[in-house]
């Protein structure tokens, strides 16, 4: 009877317990934990922090703007139907996030503004870091045809902080419409920054960059470099899908490439030394960023000024209304609180 009596007085004081504990009886055979899947880049530290700590993020610099968390929207799309809804939704989470958004590849506006519309998202962004985009190919040609105004024009048309710039060799051999340049991307790089004075972020798309060229990058006044590294979407891969008569023999070349964790390796190697030299210091990471914990492990363990940049999780959840979409940013930004509350590096 008094045992009976204490748990009637139990579940009065604390309405939740009985349902509670048979939730835990229900699932705990079905959250056992595999070992061997233990995420060891951490040290968790239970003991030294409380909830209280969980809402102050340290702010990151970058691009001469304040990120309220350090996360990019990498190179989106445009000029197709849900182009657009799906742009202003990520321009408005960027706002609302205190975030960065980089476009998909602007080259339609140099020559027709039909769907303006859908790139023209600036009014929804406030003044959040925002970069227009053209590949080195583009780049190459108005250069080569004293054409340099056109993409000054472009960012101004956008009311962009300055401009991407996608190097993409093997995507470009891949696609059937490709543009093989002819110049090394480096010269046609070198070149805008002489004649255009925009800022400049270089990407990769999808199979990041080795030491050498990271270390030809770093030496210019670069706005920042995106890793754009392998293991998320390889536009490489992408392409010889569409053209069945170059994949087969020639989809063992999108496999080639560098992890982001081993470009930040390199990027910390190069910094080390020819510090006179490097003038560039400001790093996106992104390329295979799966969650939070991926973003937060790389950019502490760079040792520069940096954020992580994702692209098909955001996108994913921009195709549908905009609170989905909030309610996925909102999760990945607490996720962020708690692994710098509760989590250190190992070094």
């Amino acid at each position: 009877m008094a045992e009976n009596l204490q748990d009637k007085n139990i579940i009065a004081s604390d309405p939740t317990a009985e349902s509670r504990k048979q939730d835990h009886i229900d699932l705990a055979f079905r959250s056992q934990v595999d070992v061997l899947r233990a995420d060891g880049r951490f040290y968790y530290e239970p003991l030294l922090a409380g909830f209280s700590d969980k809402d102050i993020y340290p702010q990151t610099q970058l691009l001469g703007k304040t990120f309220r968390y350090p996360m990019w929207i990498s190179s989106m799309t445009g000029g197709n139907k849900m182009a657009g809804k799906i742009n202003e939704n990520l321009a408005r989470v960027c706002n609302d996030f205190g975030l960065g958004f980089g476009l998909g590849s602007c080259r339609q506006l140099l020559t027709d503004h039909t769907y303006l519309k859908d790139f023209d998202v600036r009014k929804y962004l406030g003044d959040r870091p925002f970069y227009a985009n053209l590949g080195v190919a583009q780049i190459e040609e108005l250069l080569i045809n004293n054409k340099v105004d056109e993409i000054i024009r472009l960012v101004d048309l956008l009311k962009a902080d300055g401009l991407i710039v996608h190097v993409n060799p093997l995507q470009e051999w891949s696609q059937p419409e490709g543009n093989l340049y002819t110049q090394r991307p480096i010269e046609t790089i070198e070149k805008l920054l002489e004649k255009s004075k925009l800022n400049i972020i270089v990407k990769e798309v999808g199979q990041g960059m080795g030491k050498k060229s990271l270390e030809a990058l770093v030496k210019l006044p670069l706005a920042a470099i995106d890793f754009a590294a392998f293991g998320g979407t390889n536009f490489s891969k992408l392409e010889l899908y569409r053209n069945p008569e170059k994949q087969k023999a020639h989809e063992v070349m999108s496999l080639v490439g560098h992890t982001a964790e081993e470009m930040v390796s390199m990027v910390n190697e190069i910094l080390s030394h020819s510090t006179d030299m490097i003038r560039c210091r400001e790093f996106i990471v992104s390329g295979g960023i799966r969650s939070y914990l991926d973003g937060y492990y790389l950019t502490r363990k760079i040792n520069a000024a940096s954020i992580y940049g994702q692209a098909s999780g955001f996108l994913k959840h921009a195709m549908e209304d905009y609170d989905q979409l909030y309610r996925y940013v909102k999760a990945q930004t607490e996720g962020l609180e708690l692994a710098n509350t509760f989590l250190t590096i190992k070094e």
